[in-house]
């Protein structure tokens, strides 16, 4: 067996040490089931993949055994801060948590303002290049994820070049979510010696922003999608980046998420009131009867059961939703609104319930026992999302036999089936980003409900599709392989 490909897998979260949104579960699993492809994926090498996340001082260090403590340097304009980085694993994963005089403050892991953030998240990008020098081992990947650790590619190209330690690491950069560019962070990427770049490619404003000098510098960009993939390299969906994301169009992959299948199955699931498979759908009225009793909802059977599980956010289309259900007042749903986000949804989701308090809750919280309750008994699930990059809820609430209703966008057209032949569906689609394609979409979801065959079916079909992460793994090692064979 050859040498292990040794890759740096970099995220500002991941579960179990600390979850924000859908990047924890990605940077959770994806490095977990790197490791476990076989040799053969790897031309007979294993992957040695570890992860590195900020050490925030919200993580629980004694639920975790840290293996060994080291400290080095890391330059700044105003003399050397120091990185303290210490090791532990998490479900056999070798972890590096790098701490240091900009993690001390306790706070959200994220502020609403980039600017605020990016002290951290520029020193935890230059740690992590010195780690890379540091350690006995060469590394032969790095891959970073958005814009929190996308200064990581930047400072590691400029130093590749003159720096014998960096000179056969290639980078992979994933983007999750590209307006979140990082915007405002200039003066603090430039405290880590990590100056405005010159080059023309990008536009002027964008040359001294975490993610686009990350895409400037990236050996291979990643978007969670294949759908998303073509859509950024569109002024729709681009961040004002797509001219230059398509002269880059050679090096961007479209790679869909995927889900952890152990951590998500109605079958084994110790938060649902009765487990169930495809074989015994039937189980899932007992865990909709559960739900209703909950939170104080009529118990009738015969109407459809709807859920939003979401971020209350612009971006999600939840507006779009409320609005929607509004003028549908008169057909046969219930809803359960969980999530929390922006003040002005919440409150028009607060209204909504309070205008139609018999079929309509507000649950404005995160609450992740009760999201599983709701995939394993709710009917449909509402993902009116403006742009969605990849997306994990629908594909959870697939494997659960909640079938989705979405936009057609992004990763929920590249995971939801909607044809012309129902016998073949998944889900349901709407493409206007509006409440009218949502009311459209819901009154062909509410059309299929009544008549129970169709809708059996299309649970079959929905619990029948594999999303887990291993189709993922392989194409991620795949790109490792090619940056590889360009070393060897």
């Amino acid at each position: 067996m050859g040498e292990p490909i040794r890759v740096l897998f970099i995220a500002s979260e991941a579960e179990p040490f600390v979850k924000i949104g859908g990047l924890g579960d990605v940077a959770g699993s994806l490095p977990r089931f790197l490791r476990a492809l076989p040799p053969d994926v790897m031309g007979g090498h294993e992957l040695d993949v570890r992860l590195a996340i900020p050490h925030y001082r919200a993580i629980r260090t004694e639920d975790y055994e840290l293996q060994s403590t080291f400290s080095f340097p890391v330059g700044t304009r105003h003399g050397p801060v120091q990185a303290l980085v210490s090791t532990t694993h998490a479900n056999g994963l070798p972890v590096y948590l790098i701490g240091g005089e900009p993690f001390q403050k306790r706070g959200p892991v994220y502020s609403f303002d980039a600017a605020e953030d990016g002290p951290k998240f520029a020193f935890f990008s230059a740690a992590v290049v010195e780690l890379l020098r540091g350690l006995n081992e060469s590394f032969h990947i790095l891959h970073a994820n958005d814009w929190h650790t996308a200064a990581a590619v930047y400072a590691l190209a400029l130093r590749r070049s003159t720096d014998a330690a960096l000179a056969d690491t290639r980078t992979v950069l994933t983007i999750h979510n590209l307006p979140f560019l990082g915007i405002g962070t200039g003066a603090a990427l430039q405290e880590y010696g990590l100056p405005p770049t010159t080059d023309d490619r990008l536009p002027e404003w964008a040359r001294d922003v975490p993610l686009p000098l990350g895409l400037l510098s990236a050996d291979r960009i990643v978007a969670v999608s294949p759908t998303y993939a073509r859509e950024i390299l569109t002024p729709e969906f681009g961040s004002g980046l797509d001219a230059f994301l398509r002269m880059r169009a050679g090096e961007l992959r479209g790679i869909l998420n995927g889900i952890d299948i152990a951590a998500w199955n109605p079958a084994t699931d110790p938060d649902l009131p009765v487990n169930y498979d495809r074989d015994h759908l039937n189980r899932r009225a007992r865990n909709a009867a559960a739900l209703r009793e909950e939170l104080s909802l009529s118990n009738e059977p015969g109407i459809p059961l709807l859920a939003i599980i979401s971020r209350m956010d612009r971006q999600k289309g939840i507006d779009l939703a409320l609005t929607g259900l509004r003028r549908l007042i008169e057909l046969p749903w219930q809803i359960v609104i969980l999530g929390s986000g922006d003040p002005k949804i919440e409150e028009a989701a607060r209204k909504l319930q309070s205008d139609f308090s018999q079929r309509v809750r507000a649950v404005p919280r995160f609450d992740s026992r009760l999201a599983h309750r709701l995939y394993g008994g709710a009917d449909i699930l509402l993902m009116p999302s403006r742009y969605e990059p990849c997306g994990l809820a629908q594909m959870i609430a697939m494997r659960y036999g909640c079938l989705p209703l979405a936009r057609a966008t992004g990763g929920l057209r590249d995971t939801i089936h909607d044809g012309p032949d129902y016998r073949e569906n998944t889900g349901f689609l709407f493409r206007s980003a509006s409440a009218e394609g949502f009311m459209e979409g819901l009154y062909r979801a509410l059309d299929a409900f009544a008549h129970p065959s169709i809708w059996k079916r299309m649970q079959h079909n929905a619990m029948d599709q594999d999303f887990s992460w291993e189709n993922s793994a392989r194409q991620y090692a795949q790109i490792y392989m090619e940056l590889v064979g360009g070393i060897r």
